[in-house]
């Protein structure tokens, strides 16, 4: 699959600089093993971390726990926007996008179908229709295809786009590149250059070349 020589336009967004996700002395743990504890770590919008940690360390559980889809079993976790108010945790989930092997597209629906449903819960960047969206990650060809007919390289591509084209400030990215070949790994890279800039990046890998980019690095080891 050959990615799109599409032309980015201007892209413009809803979102304000500013947001932060603050955890304090957080951590969780399965039965009376602990996962992580005695974490605290700012996240800033505008600025890309890397989670790292071998197989099993607890990356994704850390993601979890930051998408509110799982509870810290101490320590506090705060979301804020620009005007430093506080969002609560049940209404995080507008406001991040994510993308993760145990989430799945749904496989009867076209692509263009399953990212217009997407879009009707969780909005995309309105300056890129859905028809560009599907040129830019090299899918043009195949846009009324049902997905259960994709490869598994197409199927993470369609992943990668409902997360990081929707408008919202935090992006996490769960092993991002899973079943991407070298063209879809320089996809993914030329997408968070591209469009991510505003946002809060947080990768969870153990694969360099799926957070080269990030500016800040958080090892899951250091907080056993």
């Amino acid at each position: 699959m050959q990615t799109s020589s599409y032309t980015k336009p201007g892209v413009t967004s809803s979102l304000n600089e500013g947001f932060t996700i603050s955890l304090t002395n957080a951590g969780k743990r399965f039965n009376r093993d602990w996962i992580f504890r005695n974490l605290t770590y700012v996240f800033e919008q505008g600025r890309s971390y890397a989670v790292t940690g071998p197989n099993g360390s607890g990356k994704s559980t850390l993601l979890q726990c930051i998408a509110a889809s799982t509870q810290l079993n101490e320590g506090v976790i705060e979301y804020r926007q620009t005007s430093n108010t506080l969002i609560a945790t049940e209404n995080i989930f507008s406001q991040l996008a994510i993308v993760a092997p145990y989430l799945e597209v749904i496989e009867e629906m076209t692509a263009c179908e399953f990212l217009r449903f997407h879009s009707s819960f969780k909005p995309l960047i309105a300056t890129i229709s859905i028809d560009q969206i599907l040129e830019i990650i090299g899918l043009q060809n195949a846009i009324n295809k049902q997905i259960r007919f994709y490869s598994s390289g197409m199927k993470q591509r369609i992943k990668l786009a409902q997360a990081i084209f929707a408008d919202t400030p935090i992006l996490l990215l769960d092993e991002p590149c899973t079943n991407l070949d070298a063209t879809g790994y320089k996809l993914y890279h030329q997408l968070i250059n591209d469009y991510c800039s505003n946002k809060i990046i947080i990768v969870s890998s153990n694969d360099v070349n799926e957070y080269d980019f990030c500016e800040q690095k958080l090892n899951i080891l250091d907080y056993k």
